[in-house]
């Protein structure tokens, strides 16, 4: 009896040995990034000049620190556009990990979307019966168009590699917002949509299909986190195409809606001091713009 139960627990302790070296246990996962490694990610001399002046109100240090990343994640950026967040996600996940850039797919069939207002407030005029308001200067010309999402992503990646960065691969995804990730990947860990909620109001995107999909798309205590400008009381996303904001407590009620839980909110791009009815504040101020971190159960 004596050999029999020795050798059973001989079995299970290796049994267990063995399942604890193939499963991604909690145990098993690395730390999430430190205050100081997301500092040393953001002051790498390697970013940008664009990317840098994009610090100065993005704070990424404080939103890779409320994210929680941690190497090792496979990441999707919906929306990613030119790549700003998708390669800060990149340089904190590491090589161990993944991140996806999503942007939607062009459909010349399609009419084009009526564009939404510029950022930034347009000139006052003068009332009438005063005097004349200083002209205006000649209008400079227009912005040269901006780098196709994909184009910017792969060249981000491209750029990492050849510079060798400890990096996570940047893989391009050209998907409908509403079916933002190819079945035939694998679960997130992480699901990010920066300054971007508003505009899929403008753009007639469902979005409960999205959040539906997104929350399939993530494991069990997988994240997603949004960041935007803040909206008035009760002015939903209506004003997506106009001032650029949605309100806050409409967005956290579309998400929470597809089954996910509000985990956290950052609070440091907050504004209480900005009035909320313009693009850009005025007198000129920081936006007020929320964090939230959702939770799949």
């Amino acid at each position: 009896m004596k050999i029999r139960r020795k050798t059973l627990l001989t079995a299970l302790a290796v049994g267990t040995s063995l399942l604890l070296a193939v499963q991604p246990a909690a145990a098993q996962q690395a730390a999430p990034l430190t205050a100081q490694q997301a500092a040393q990610i953001v002051a790498s001399p390697d970013r940008s000049a664009a990317d840098r002046t994009n610090d100065q109100r993005r704070k990424p240090e404080q939103m890779l620190v409320f994210i929680g990343v941690r190497p090792g994640m496979t990441a999707l950026d919906l929306s990613a556009a030119g790549g700003y967040t998708t390669e800060l996600l990149a340089r904190a996940i590491g090589p161990s990990g993944m991140i996806y850039g999503q942007s939607r797919p062009r459909d010349p069939s399609r009419p084009p979307t009526p564009p939404a207002a510029p950022e930034g407030n347009s000139r006052p005029t003068a009332a009438s019966g005063t005097a004349a308001a200083t002209p205006a200067p000649p209008a400079a010309a227009p912005p040269a168009a901006p780098r196709p999402s994909p184009d910017a992503l792969e060249a981000r990646d491209r750029a990492l590699r050849n510079a060798g960065i400890e990096a996570a691969p940047i893989a391009v995804v050209v998907r409908p917002f509403e079916t933002p990730v190819p079945p035939e990947l694998p679960d997130f860990d992480l699901v990010t949509l920066m300054f971007n909620y508003h505009d899929l109001g403008h753009l007639g995107v469902d979005r409960a299909a999205m959040n539906r999909a997104v929350f399939q798309a993530l494991k069990k205590g997988g994240v997603y986190v949004i960041a935007d400008h803040s909206g008035r009381p009760g002015t939903g996303i209506s004003e997506a195409g106009t001032l650029h904001r949605v309100e806050e407590a409409f967005l956290r009620k579309e998400v929470e809606a597809a089954g996910f839980k509000l985990a956290a909110e950052g609070n440091f791009l907050r504004n209480p001091k900005d009035p909320r009815d313009k693009n850009t504040p005025d007198p000129p101020q920081p936006k007020d713009e929320f964090v939230l971190k959702f939770v799949k159960p």
